[in-house]
């Protein structure tokens, strides 16, 4: 079935880093904002990374990522999707991320795992001239990497958003 990204892209000005994600699983398409499945590790690793408390509402998640200078978005605008499963994401249209990189001062992208680099790379690395730094995956499918696996290799997010 065909869906399209149902919400915008979070940043603001002072944004310095870029995190981006595949597509918005079903969980988080109901809630109309990023990683709303409980069992998604972003919001726990993220808030680590930063010695923060979890953000729980979408407003202190949207605090929470303006506060400490990360804008969010998906590389993928519109998909062929089987739930919230990106192996079977299919007919891609990629997101237009220069409504970010012309608002922002963007030092770093990154890529929240592989299916979300492998579409950065296709679509978007030629139009932005820019390499993102693939993450491993916070969800609960990369069942192979433990909270503080995963808490360790997010500390690199850390450095240019604090960058004056």
């Amino acid at each position: 079935m065909e869906v399209t990204h149902p919400f915008p892209p979070l940043y603001d000005a002072a944004s310095r880093i870029l995190i981006l994600g595949s597509f918005p699983s079903v969980k988080s398409r109901e809630q109309r904002f990023f990683y709303g499945h409980p069992q998604n590790r972003f919001w726990r690793v993220t808030a680590a990374v930063f010695g923060c408390a979890v953000p729980q509402t979408v407003e202190e998640k949207r605090a929470f990522l303006l506060r400490h200078h990360i804008a969010l978005w998906d590389v993928i605008a519109r998909c062929e999707i089987t739930g919230s499963s990106d192996s079977s994401i299919r007919n891609v249209t990629p997101n237009d991320l220069s409504v970010i990189l012309e608002a922002a001062s963007i030092r770093q992208i990154f890529v929240n795992g592989g299916t979300a680099a492998k579409y950065y790379e296709k679509f978007q690395q030629k139009l932005t001239n820019r390499p993102a730094v693939r993450l491993p995956s916070t969800s609960p499918a990369n069942a192979a990497w433990t909270e503080a696996r995963l808490r360790a290799a997010w500390e690199i997010i850390a450095e240019p958003a604090r960058q004056p």
